[in-house]
């Protein structure tokens, strides 16, 4: 079962029940913005933009808001809420290329509001994250940064149209009280990439200072950021189509993992998960260049085409694929899994010396002192069934 963050009760019904109205408020505004798209002729890609993004991070931060007294669950759930409306917003305001909606315009304009709003609650996660409060009271400029720079924004596209005729081009911004405030705009957007920057600083610091659980917590966050970054930059390199459906599918890993993290539920398998991820990986790149080395060598060097050298890099490929796999697992456990390094070797010794030994009392012993090193419990006893006289 997930254990709570701390020994503080848990929030009460107010608590629960605001959660549930955001969490309700983030599907409604989903479900309209889907309604809206796929009636007014809009392609899947289109419609479904940030929809799986926007509900992870409400799921998230309304289970955290319930189950624990921390700031994040809020701020997920805001994140969430502002998100879904922008994603309704947009529905309904790019609607009018096909027939016209009532105050289409003013719904645009509220859109580009709501843009102004997500910055600084997205970009604030990291310097918040885990446990809904800056490292020290030295980083409370950077939470004020963040406002800031959202207020700015936010001023710049209520008064003026930065942002409004990028995004609708068929409609006209119904308020534009000055010029376009543009060095404004582009100022105030410029701080949230940095507020972001100042927030991964800010787990570096965590993590130097912090105790075992705290490391754990920040690893599954750092882990799933990671992932995502490196899976979304692949597959953009590769083709723009596919970055979007990607990055919408691989995003909500991050809140899953702050939701692990936060509730501590398997919080000690991130250093397995690392370690298997690496190792995947590593053996995968050694196979593709495998694969490709066969390959080239049979048709540009041996000049043999057609489908010998396919099968026969197939064949070595998956030959190599067992052996490879158990080096490479090894070698990423013993530098990123140490634990279970450790155990494997302990295990390992254990089973050698138990080959010689004859004392039945050494090896009641040396046993229970193998499983307190290995899986470190919290009591161990070892009961030997005598035999009948």
């Amino acid at each position: 079962m997930p254990q709570q963050l701390s020994s503080a009760p848990a929030p009460g019904r107010p608590a629960r029940i605001a959660a549930g109205v955001l969490l309700g408020l983030t599907i409604a505004f989903l479900a309209a913005a889907l309604v809206i798209g796929f009636t007014g002729g809009e392609t899947w890609g289109a419609v479904f933009g940030f929809v799986p993004v926007s509900l992870s991070f409400a799921l998230v931060g309304a289970l955290i808001a319930v189950r624990t007294r921390n700031n994040l669950g809020w701020l997920f759930l805001a994140a969430a809420v502002v998100s879904a409306a922008s994603v309704a917003a947009n529905a309904y305001a790019a609607r009018t290329g096909v027939f016209g909606l009532p105050g289409a315009a003013w719904v645009g304009w509220v859109f580009t509001l709501l843009l102004s709003l997500e910055q600084p609650l997205f970009f604030l996660i990291p310097l918040l994250y885990p446990d809904g409060h800056p490292p020290s009271p030295r980083w409370r400029p950077v939470v004020w940064a963040a406002f800031i720079g959202g207020a700015a924004e936010l001023i710049a596209s209520a008064l003026s149209d930065v942002n409004f005729g990028s995004n609708f081009a068929a409609l006209r911004d119904p308020v534009t009280v000055v010029a376009p405030l543009g060095a404004l705009y582009n100022a105030a957007t410029s701080i949230g990439p940095l507020v972001f920057l100042a927030g991964a600083a800010s787990l570096v610091v965590r993590f130097r200072r912090a105790g075992q659980v705290q490391r754990l917590q920040i690893k599954w966050f750092m882990f799933a950021a990671a992932f995502a970054a490196v899976v979304v930059f692949v597959v953009a390199a590769t083709s723009n189509d596919l970055a979007l459906p990607v990055f919408e599918f691989v995003v909500p890993l991050i809140p899953a993992a702050v939701g692990v993290a936060i509730l501590r539920y398997r919080l000690y398998d991130i250093d397995r998960l690392i370690s298997r991820t690496l190792a995947y990986a590593i053996v995968t790149g050694l196979l593709v260049g495998l694969y490709a080395g066969v390959v080239l060598l049979a048709s540009e060097v041996l000049d043999i085409h057609g489908a010998v050298p396919v099968a026969a890099a197939t064949l070595a490929a998956a030959a190599l694929f067992t052996p490879v796999r158990r080096r490479v697992q090894r070698a990423v456990d013993r530098r990123f899994n140490r634990v279970r390094y450790d155990a494997e070797a302990t295990v390992a010794a254990f089973a050698g010396r138990l080959r010689d030994a004859v004392d039945l009392d050494a090896v009641r012993a040396d046993l229970l002192t193998v499983v307190n090193q290995a899986v470190e419990p919290a009591h161990a006893s070892l009961w030997v069934a005598r035999a009948p006289r």
